[in-house]
């Protein structure tokens, strides 16, 4: 290996060592307790995540990417090259309120940009406890400014004119902060030499491995063994990858022979100074000794204790945490808590956890446990029994304790509250079990109006005991009603159509900006009198549906029962309220787009399919119905001077602009086709032509010129699915066709001719890859699929017999037309060869 290659590949290493001492020095200028560094990509305008360091990564997933045009505090650090300092809760929801209702826990944070002269690399934050206002946090600012100055040089030296040394393409390196207190029990360090495979331990991991001191270096292997038995090939794989520059992964938790925990963590690589030019790895073995007096106490408790560290992994389970998880201890410990117990693996989990990491305060709340025997039922799918979860925040672990709760009732409120919780007036508060990041998580999904008012109705009303839902949305200076569920019937419909200027509820809060909450029908009569009310008793809340400052619309909740709402349960409930809005706002644009884009797409494809006396011809199209875009796929048939050419294309992507690329495109081809040229000359002549557009899409297409009276046929394929060919007997299989890269990326792309015989009766399949393609399942497979549907379909009407091609074409894309979440778009074009009449006598 070359010495260029050799740095290309440790540069990674290198930059995430960089990264990750940057962080661990300013979470500790900051007095915070997480923190990480976002790094440039590849893909303009997107941050990525580079190193999180005190904080579980699976928990934070949904900030691991961020475009930089997003209302988010990194983004405007990096953009404007300026510190972003939110010393508070308060001060992130009045400035940025998609961050606060994605994270709505009591901390602040510090986002200082990392630069070196005009070049930005990306930006340095540190989440922190709250503090009063900016003043407090003026020193650490200063730290962190000075060490994202020196970050910035580091940063510039490494990229010397190669941009791409200096950019995050992965997921992020996630590790522990550095700990507040001195680690307990023996620690030993190592050292091993990839090259010679010899590993060097001190004498205190002499120690620790039971070896007497001074005793004989041993290979990696050996040194492997003796830290874990059972965990050596994981041990090895860990100074594998350190060896070869890759960042560090976790620190890696392995079990010595007599079961103990050990703790093993690894760095590299590093230059060796007493040998030039040699590089090695290094490490740390940490074991914590006998049980504590402290974890032996936690063992006696008849409440289930566990403890995690600040990325997420169990270090400690007592016996009956381990019971009441259904988990051997042995499987807990040394793994990240949603490994260990799978079924806590679920958003609402999540979000307690993230509350907990996040805030000084315990978090509280309950969780239903799988049946032990598996006898779930759709009613009640995880059996009837639930856990009461308690977790205290501390500065290296968070220690959670549960013991069993109250058994599931069929009361639809949901599920019970924590002992010990006083029954005041009116409905308990429910805002702690529910935050806005699972509403968050619902709506992504949601791409109509009535797909964000039913995730509304089936996330939100149940989470807070509500019974009733009402969205209207503005158009013209007036509500309408999109969303109702129950209210009486017909009670609504003089709301309807009603103009900013009336004197109703649903109209002022949104006039106004300002929620508006009613503990009961009364103090709504007494606020608005005369107004219609379609209960006497109950509670009422009215959300502003405010996207970016632009009115969207109002949202009505209704409760059965009169209810106070607490200052927590407002505060979440105006926050999504602004998610509404935000996916309300994305859906009326969607819905736009989408009948935009189909009318496109209903005049672009072909009407009619060009006719000749011996040949038949079927074409099917299905768009797709997840997201209810519609996208690029086209089919043609174009007369080609004494013969036809068959066409079938895929634009990339979906809408508009995908709809009119392929527009663009079959025009491109039909006038090349309306020539003869050759399919070479028809594949080469298109693909310049979507170069030339600079529409930044690709397409792949298939283009095939048939002679029908020879059944000769010359094909050419850019980046498409081969064609399958079904012979008179039944025989059927894939074309063995080469083909060029996909049209739009090259323009000096080659298209090779194949010639190919098509015999009377002969079935033609030309398809998309929407028609063969499954989330999960390889391509191979479904393209096998339909190869042998298509054998199956039976022969067309040659003479007047068989089944009708347009009946084959049904047959092939019945499966796929009643599938209510199709992902893409598919084209389907079928073309037979007829048997020429027998001349007359």
């Amino acid at each position: 290996m070359t010495g260029s290659a050799e740095g290309a590949e440790r540069t990674p290493g290198r930059l995430a060592a960089l990264l990750i001492d940057a962080s661990a020095e300013a979470i500790s200028a900051a007095g915070g307790h997480a923190g990480g560094v976002y790094l440039r990509s590849s893909t303009p305008g997107l941050l990525r995540l580079a190193v999180l360091e005190g904080l579980p990564g699976p928990l934070f997933r949904p900030w691991w990417r961020l475009h930089v045009d997003r209302p988010f505090p990194v983004a405007d650090a990096y953009r404007l090259g300026v510190e972003v300092v939110l010393p508070n809760a308060t001060e992130t929801m009045r400035r940025y309120p998609q961050f606060a209702a994605g994270l709505p826990f009591q901390f602040g944070s510090v986002h200082v940009p990392v630069m070196s002269g005009s070049t930005v690399f990306g930006v340095l934050t540190v989440l922190r406890p709250s503090a009063t206002d900016a003043t407090e946090l003026l020193p650490a600012r200063e730290r962190m400014a000075h060490l994202a100055e020196e970050l910035g040089r580091a940063l510039e030296k490494m990229e010397d004119g190669d941009a791409s040394a200096v950019s995050w393409e992965a997921g992020p390196v996630c590790v522990r902060p550095p700990s507040g207190r001195s680690p307990s029990g023996r620690l030993g360090r190592f050292a091993w030499d990839p090259l010679t495979d010899v590993v060097t331990a001190d004498d205190r991991l002499n120690l620790v491995l039971g070896r007497a001191a001074g005793e004989a270096d041993g290979t990696a292997e050996a040194f492997a063994r003796d830290v874990a038995p059972g965990d050596a090939e994981r041990i090895l794989a860990a100074l594998r990858e350190a060896a070869g520059g890759r960042p560090p992964a976790l620190p890696l938790y392995a079990r010595a022979a007599d079961g103990a925990l050990r703790l093993v963590e690894v760095w590299g690589p590093y230059d060796d100074p007493a040998r030039s030019g040699a590089r090695g790895v290094r490490g740390v073995v940490l074991d914590p000794g006998p049980g504590t007096v402290a974890d032996a106490a936690a063992d006696l408790l008849p409440d289930g204790v566990f403890c995690l560290d600040r990325v997420g992994t169990v270090v400690y389970a007592n016996p009956r945490a381990a019971a009441l998880l259904r988990r051997p201890r042995t499987e807990l410990l040394g793994r990240p808590l949603w490994e260990g117990v799978p079924w806590l693996n679920q958003p609402t989990v999540e979000d307690h956890l993230r509350g907990a990491l996040l805030s000084p305060d315990p978090v509280h709340f309950h969780i239903r446990r799988p049946s032990a025997h598996g006898r779930e039922t759709a009613a009640r799918p995880f059996g009837g029994d639930w856990l009461a979860l308690s977790l205290y925040p501390g500065p290296d672990l968070l220690t959670c304790t549960l013991r069993p709760g109250h058994r599931m009732t069929d009361s639809p409120s949901g599920p019970p509250e924590a002992h010990g919780t006083p029954e005041t007036a009116g409905t308990p508060s429910l805002a702690p079990l529910y935050r806005p990041i699972v509403l968050a998580i619902a709506l992504t999904e949601a791409v109509t109006a009535r797909q964000v008012s039913a995730v509304v109705m089936r996330e939100l009303l149940p989470a807070f005991g509500g019974r009733r839902l009402a969205i209207y949305l503005l158009q013209e200076r007036h509500l309408f009603l999109a969303w109702e569920a129950g209210f009486p019937k017909g009670f609504l419909a003089p709301f309807d159509g009603v103009g900013l200027d009336e004197r109703l509820p649903g109209v002022e809060t949104l006039t106004s900006g300002r929620p508006l909450f009613f503990d009961s029908m009364q103090d709504l009569a007494d606020a608005y009198p005369g107004i219609a009310l379609d209960a006497t008793e109950g509670a009422r809340a009215f959300l502003p549906l405010i996207a970016s400052g632009r009115p969207v619309g109002s949202c009505i909740l209704g409760f059965d029962r009169p209810r106070s709402f607490s200052t927590e349960e407002r505060t979440v409930l105006t926050a999504m309220a602004g998610l509404i809005a935000h996916a309300m706002e994305k859906a009326r644009r969607y819905e736009s787009e989408a009948a935009l884009a189909r009318g496109l797409q209903q005049a672009l494809l072909p009407r009619r399919l060009s006719q000749h006396p011996l040949m038949e011809t079927a074409g099917r199209y299905l768009p797709g119905t997840q997201g209810m875009e519609v996208g690029g796929d086209w089919y043609d048939v174009i007369s080609a001077g004494d013969g036809i050419a068959l066409v079938i294309g895929d634009v990339q992507g979906h809408g508009v602009q995908a709809a009119a690329t392929m527009g663009q495109l079959r025009t491109a081809v039909r006038a090349f086709a309306f020539g003869d040229r050759p399919p070479d000359e028809v594949m080469s002549g298109t693909n310049r032509l979507l170069i030339d557009l600079d529409s930044g899409l690709f397409a792949s297409c298939c283009y095939i010129r048939l002679d029908p009276v020879t059944g000769v046929a010359r094909a050419a394929v850019a980046g498409h699915p081969r064609p399958l060919l079904r012979r008179p007997d039944g025989r059927t299989h894939v074309l063995d066709l080469p083909g060029g890269v996909v049209l739009g990326v090259d323009p000096l792309a080659h298209y090779p001719v194949t010639e190919l015989q098509m015999e009377p009766g002969a079935v033609l399949a030309l398809y998309t890859d929407g028609l063969v393609e499954r989330p999960g399942v390889d391509i191979d497979e479904g393209i096998s699929a339909l190869r042998v549907a298509l054998a199956r379909a039976g022969a067309p009407a040659a003479r007047g017999g068989g089944r009708s091609l347009g009946g084959v074409a049904d047959r092939l894309t019945a499966k796929a037309r009643h599938t209510a979440d199709r992902p893409d778009d598919i084209a389907l074009l079928l073309a037979t060869r007829r048997i020429a009449p027998l001349p007359r006598k």
